[in-house]
């Protein structure tokens, strides 16, 4: 009897223990629902709304996997639009998308035309399927020099292609088009540039090619070029394109032009995932596209720099680099003199959430450089598996504040926005979408079809705090805690 007693009141206990971790774990406050406490300079607590721009459900396409995206007037009607791409992949390979709709070569090209009301837009796509297979990037430039802003994409499962604007009908005339003949089937085109980088009027394009695109332990012990694509002549006549080979290295996945050095020239940033490090092309700015390659040392962190942030944190006058390290996001300071280590600088972290799409902006008004940043969900990217938990790599969208003078040294506070069962939050853009004087940003979103797209967050500045996300749609993907 005494051991039945025992037994019994073990077996409550135990419940009892179950019971409150069940209702602790189920306690925490979902992170969009959670009243703000941040507040702009003047003092208005700030919270965030979303509007969708394209999705997959409103266009009746079944597009997926967004990824990159710019901005620019490709109408000429004094509005920027945006063209985004979009892998159409529901596995982590790029492969085939709900395979009964879609072939698995499928990918998208989308243009979102802009209106004087933010929340209108006229979408189109422009290139699909064997076209664009797995696009993961595009820019734009007016490479035929006619005035009209052409589109180049960067398509992961093989090559780039030049799409030609047409001009006052690019909204329902065909684009014109070449594969560049120099990058068929040549590997895995993840990132591309445009810039003038000898001052002759005509751009150049710079592209990281990453050889697989799921690279293996056989592509990690290979090296794979990042190229520079020089133009002479009509861009749709393939014998106009010329391939430079600036360097090779394992898995190069960034080749961003800027002016590193502030020497008035644009010099070319290289990331690597292989051998997780930055390389700096310093452009010698004698019009001969000639360029010294420098290793960047970095002292306290590595970047394998997929995306990177660029701006003056420290106040010195020189460009710093913001980028995620394996503790998080960090920036590293531009050293005094060239060759020096760049010092870094630990800004915080999404963890277990993993760090993608970012860009720099004075969010709160207060006169510095804050970071919105968003992550990448690692579960299932049709539905809302119940195995991910709260403690899985989720879809986070979030805010760090900048400390302002303390900023070499200082905490960088975290302000969280939303964080879902999927999504990949590629990248951001600052905007004053709505003219109300604070900024917006304009993102894109893959990994969660059918929620997948384009969408811009409002900012929204309130005398009282509210809710921190206010989402677009009814239906969605799960809101979570936070770990």
């Amino acid at each position: 009897m005494i051991i039945q007693r025992f037994r019994t009141a073990a077996l409550l206990t135990v419940l009892c223990v179950f019971t409150n971790n069940f209702r602790s774990a189920h306690a925490q406050p979902l992170v969009g629902e959670t009243l703000t406490v941040v507040q702009s300079a003047s003092g208005d607590y700030i919270s965030w709304r979303e509007h969708l721009i394209d999705d997959p459900v409103t266009a009746g396409i079944n597009f997926s996997g967004s990824d990159g995206f710019v901005m620019g007037d490709i109408d000429r009607d004094g509005i920027e639009d945006i063209v985004s791409v979009h892998e159409s992949d529901a596995e982590y390979d790029s492969g085939s998308f709900l395979e009964d709709f879609v072939p698995p070569i499928a990918g998208h090209v989308r243009i979102h035309y802009g209106s004087n009301d933010p929340d209108l837009w006229f979408n189109i796509t422009v290139a699909e399927a064997e076209d664009v297979p797995a696009p993961e990037d595009a820019v734009l430039a007016d490479l035929n020099q006619d005035g009209w802003l052409d589109i180049v994409v960067a398509a992961e499962r093989s090559h780039l292609i030049y799409l030609q604007n047409p001009g006052n009908g690019s909204r329902s005339e065909v684009w014109q088009r070449l594969i560049l003949p120099l990058t068929r089937d040549k590997g895995s085109y993840i990132r591309v540039f445009a810039a003038d980088f000898n001052d002759d009027g005509v751009p150049e394009l710079t592209a990281p090619n990453k050889g697989a695109q799921t690279p293996g332990p056989a592509d990690y012990a290979r090296s794979t070029p990042v190229e520079l694509h020089t133009l002479h002549g009509d861009p749709l006549q393939g014998d106009s394109w010329q391939v430079h080979v600036l360097g090779n290295y394992s898995i190069p996945q960034n080749a961003e032009p800027v002016d590193i050095d502030n020497d008035g020239d644009l010099d070319i940033v290289v990331g690597t995932r292989g051998e997780s490090r930055l390389v700096i092309f310093e452009n010698q700015g004698d019009g001969t596209l000639t360029f010294i390659e420098q290793a960047v040392g970095i002292n306290g962190a590595q970047m394998s720099g997929f995306n990177l942030e660029y701006a003056d944190l420290s106040g010195d006058g020189r460009l710093d680099i913001i980028g995620t390290a394996p503790r998080g996001l960090v920036w590293i300071q531009q050293p005094t003199r060239k060759g020096d280590a760049w010092n870094a600088n630990y800004i915080g972290t999404f963890a277990p959430d993993s760090h993608t799409g970012y860009a720099v902006a004075d969010i709160d008004g207060d006169g510095d450089i804050d970071l919105m940043a968003g992550s990448y969900s690692r579960g299932d990217r049709t539905g809302d598996d119940h195995s991910v938990g709260v403690d899985g790599a989720l879809g986070r969208i979030g805010w760090f504040e900048n400390p302002g003078a303390e900023a070499v040294h200082g905490e960088w506070r975290r302000h969280d926005i939303s964080r879902r069962k999927r999504g990949m939050f590629d990248k951001f853009m600052a905007r004053d979408l709505d003219g109300d004087g604070d900024l917006d940003f304009i993102g894109t979103r893959g990994n969660s079809y059918p929620y997948d797209g384009v969408f811009w967050l409002e900012q929204v500045r309130t005398d009282q705090p509210r809710a921190a996300f206010q989402p677009a749609r009814d239906q969605e993907s799960g809101e979570m805690p936070l770990p």
